[in-house]
């Protein structure tokens, strides 16, 4: 007898394949049948347009070990560059220059240590897309992978000495695009190394680029602060508001002279805790003189099957509450898989409509 766990497996897979089958039937907006839409018809919404902090920014996940390739090429990185400035995003974010062997560019120092030569140099590409359509691009620093491993960041640094000279070098200081520095390493509490990492990579970024701005996106230990591998949705043992504030009250005290702004995930925690938590957030963030931004999940946590795209509802939940609570900005995690209208799954580009109806963009 097939048990819950092979259902959900069988049920997975056809999910994924189905989306990409519709993609390769759909052409110039009709579906494989040849039936137009009707341009008559809106979508009428009960709730009030665009009562949200608008996305203008979003990352770009090419290096990744959970979210698939798309395989694209310029081409589609260029269409794709034109639908994010079509819903106002101005800011991209290489997610990380490299991840363990991967590499984005043709890192002198990182081939050096054994990492895999890559075909094209994204970096370059991004750089220039970005300058094409009026964008700032931000780099995603080197991830070792050993912070994974060991739970110790400070292993992050030595790499990292490199490869943030060897960026500037290449790319910043060639390009007028390159507006700041995304310091990658993800923590949810106080960990061993963090404060003097970030406070290390973070001063170095800015000395080498005078003064160019750098940020942190780490998530909240929430209830749905889960092991993305594993079954379950939710654990019992969640931090709790108060402890979250200790915390990193302490971590913002140590860092916020290299670092100019925090983008929490906000998928970790459920929907009716959002304001609690986005509220500490906001209150750090202004005692250290840090912008608060947002990096609002457009995938969904709640589901058995990781990762598909959010439903609109719960997006526009999130990206609500942080203009309740005076949130900077809002960066998205990610477009080109759960937003983009050529993602490979084709509720991504229903969620770029329903965002695009609501906004009134």
């Amino acid at each position: 007898m097939e048990n819950r766990r092979d259902f959900l497996k069988k049920s997975a897979m056809a999910a994924v394949a189905a989306p990409l089958l519709a993609s390769a039937c759909k052409s110039k907006g009709n579906d494989k049948w040849g039936i137009e839409p009707d341009p008559s018809i809106d979508s009428p919404l009960i709730v009030t347009k665009g009562d949200a902090l608008p996305i203008t920014g979003t990352f770009l996940d090419e290096i990744s070990h959970d979210i698939p390739h798309q395989n694209w090429g310029e081409r589609e990185w260029d269409r794709d560059f034109r639908y994010m400035k079509a819903m106002g995003i101005d800011t991209v974010i290489d997610i990380r220059c490299g991840y363990r062997k991967f590499i984005t560019y043709p890192s002198p120092y990182l081939l050096k240590k054994g990492c895999y030569m890559p075909s094209v140099d994204l970096i370059d590409m991004f750089c220039r897309l970005a300058q094409k359509y009026g964008m700032k691009f931000w780099l995603g620093l080197y991830d070792s992978g050993k912070y994974w491993d060991t739970g110790d960041m400070s292993y992050e640094v030595e790499s990292n000495k490199f490869v943030i000279d060897e960026i500037w070098e290449r790319y910043g200081s060639k390009y007028s695009s390159f507006g700041g520095w995304y310091i990658s390493g993800e923590i949810s509490r106080a960990t061993k190394g963090a404060i003097e990492s970030f406070r290390t990579m973070g001063r170095q970024c800015k000395e080498v680029s005078g003064g160019l701005p750098t940020f942190i996106s780490p998530w909240i230990d929430g209830k749905k602060a889960v092991d993305a591998a594993g079954g379950n949705l939710t654990k019992d043992q969640a931090v709790s508001v108060a402890q979250h504030e200790k915390e990193w009250d302490e971590i913002f005290d140590g860092i916020h002279e290299f670092v100019d702004a925090c983008a929490f995930q906000d998928g970790h925690i459920d929907y009716d805790e959002l304001d609690a938590f986005f509220s500490v957030n906001k209150r750090l963030a202004d005692k250290y003189g840090m912008q608060c931004w947002t990096n609002a999940e457009s995938f969904d946590r709640d589901m058995p099957i990781r990762f598909l795209p959010i439903k609109f509802d719960k997006l526009r939940m999130k990206l609500e509450a942080a203009k309740r609570c005076g949130y900077d900005k809002a960066i998205t995690f990610e477009f080109s898989h759960f937003m983009s209208p050529q993602s490979a799954y084709a509720q991504a580009g229903h969620l770029y409509d329903r965002y695009r109806e609501y906004f009134g963009i």
